[in-house]
């Protein structure tokens, strides 16, 4: 019999360790591939918002440049009389955001305009060639090759934007400087809207400057992937952001996927883990039940074989004849009588516990006068007390009024609290039992002047089979089931049961009962362990 507990003790060993192994490495490998699909989700969404923020960026030079080419077209640096007359009539089709076009003498020292084309000729035309000599030339690449490349001059000049797009060109050796102005105001209200203003499900788009002050569109939220690219070629100084709409609803379904599965795997983790420990707690319980157990029915074995013996032994003498003393006869007849009744209680306690083990226990309860189930208790105690030479005080409230109880199971409470004193604390010379009101009920009280109970001790004391530890160091003879009928006695009388430490000295173990209903009178109730 016992090979089998060591090789389900071996099993489990190597089980348990085996499961939660198994049930972590599911869990990790979860957890990582659900992270690498969210990773793959926001690369993908990543690069779908930037090829779209490209598109757009795109899409608003290549309109800017076909703008620029179709002015290169048409511009002729030869015939300075007909500078521009070509490209004024198709400018508002072809260019509408070009507002005027210069042609700079780049061979002059002093790099004058030579011919001007203006959609609107006015005083800010002569502003931006002032504007143009003084500053913007400084800003021009006009040294880089190749020199006839277009390029362009995004700047702010005196808190204005101005978009200028140049190349050079030859006639006869020497070189001039073709400028476009592009009209700020043009782009933002007329491009702008164009190739930005569509409606778009999918995606949300906005212009911001240098010092992120948004030029065109609405704010985008925070909490949305946006990504920002700035224009390459034409406004180098602002940028483009695009956020995509639909991203934040497919982030959304993926991370409520990811968790879902992450709870759902860490839940059967969990419930994996905690099955494992529930079994292996049980089993450990069941264990630890048994071996209480089995020290309870040595404890009773012994209990009940001591008392038996003293009968016998006493009973053999008093029969053989050989006390012819009336004193020792009466001696013995005395301690045949107390062994017996020592025998009774322990099996009364048996009875009831077993009864208390199959959720058996029945209570009667009935009106009682609380004094009286006191002294009746004490008395069937006190000449045990007597011949141990202690003594056994009795207080009890004078204003208890009869109330619903079970008065056999309350003496049978009192005597084992009684017993327990007389048993743990043998060198006290006083044991006191007291009842008094608490609230609505009663409080049954049961002091001695013993060494005490441990505080590690005094939790578990009240269960079943437990015995406190100095029964073993002591020696103190014990079934480990009196407290534990008290605590059950208490508790189906709407109670508990508890030990708090005494004054200077020893123990006060308590009880308490709640009154009933007076409709419960004489009604048996079976209370559930």
């Amino acid at each position: 019999m016992a090979v089998r507990p060591q090789r389900e003790r071996a099993l489990t060993f190597f089980l348990v360790p085996i499961i939660v192994v198994a049930v972590l490495v599911l869990d990790g490998v979860t957890f990582r591939n659900s992270f690498q699909l969210e990773k793959l989700r926001e690369q993908s969404v990543i690069e779908a918002t930037l090829l779209l923020a490209n598109e757009r960026a795109d899409r608003l030079e290549k309109r800017i440049i076909d703008q620029d080419t179709a002015v290169g077209s048409t511009i002729d640096v030869i015939h300075r009389d007909q500078f521009g007359a070509e490209w004024a009539a198709v400018a508002p089709l072809q260019t509408p955001t070009v507002r005027a076009v210069l042609l700079i003498d780049l061979s002059s020292p002093y790099r004058e305009v030579v011919a001007v084309a203006s959609r609107s000729p006015g005083p800010e035309d002569l502003a931006f060639r002032r504007l143009l000599i003084r500053s913007m030339l400084r800003d021009m690449k006009l040294d880089e090759e190749p020199r006839t490349q277009l390029r362009h001059l995004h700047e702010s000049y005196e808190g204005t934007s101005y978009l200028v797009s140049y190349w050079q060109r030859e006639d006869r050796g020497r070189r001039y400087l073709v400028v476009t102005w592009h009209d700020i105001g043009a782009i933002i209200h007329k491009i702008f809207p164009a190739l930005y203003g569509v409606p778009d499900r999918q995606s949300r788009v906005n212009v911001v400057d240098a010092e992120g002050r948004i030029v065109y569109g609405p704010p985008l939220s925070r909490g949305q992937l946006t990504l920002g690219r700035q224009f390459e070629t034409t406004l180098y100084k602002w940028r483009l952001n695009v956020t995509m709409t639909a991203a934040k609803e497919l982030a959304a379904a993926v991370s409520r996927r990811r968790v879902l599965e992450m709870v759902l795997v860490g839940l059967s983790g969990l419930v994996v883990i905690a099955g494992l420990a529930v079994v292996l707690v049980a089993a450990a319980r069941e264990r630890k039940l048994s071996n209480l157990k089995s020290d309870f029915v040595a404890n009773v074995s012994h209990e009940l074989k001591t008392p038996l013996s003293l009968v016998r032994m006493f009973g053999e003498l008093l029969c053989s004849g050989r006390v012819d003393n009336d004193a020792k006869r009466r001696q013995y007849l005395q301690i045949i009588v107390h062994e017996a009744e020592r025998l009774g209680n322990l099996i009364e306690n048996v009875l009831d516990f077993a009864k208390v083990e199959r959720g058996k226990a029945a209570y009667v309860f009935a009106q009682a006068d609380v004094a009286d189930v006191v002294l009746r208790a004490t008395e069937a105690c006190r000449v045990r007390a007597a011949d141990e030479q202690i003594e056994l005080d009795v207080a009890v409230d004078r204003e208890l009024r009869p109330m619903n109880l079970d008065e056999r199971a309350i003496e049978v409470a009192i005597i084992n609290l009684v017993d327990n004193a007389l048993k743990y604390a043998p060198e006290g010379k006083r044991i006191r039992v007291s009842a008094m009101r608490s609230g609505s009920g009663v409080e049954f009280r049961v002091s001695d002047e013993g060494p005490g109970i441990p505080v590690e001790d005094r939790k578990r004391i009240f269960d079943r089979f437990v015995r406190g530890s100095q029964a073993a160091e002591r020696r103190v003879r014990g079934s480990g089931i009196g407290l534990a009928l008290v605590k059950h006695i208490a508790e189906a009388h709407g109670g508990e049961a508890w030990v708090e430490p005494g004054a200077p000295r020893g123990s006060s173990f308590v009880f308490s009962v709640r009154s009933r209903p007076a409709s419960a009178e004489s009604a048996p109730t079976e209370a559930h362990a």
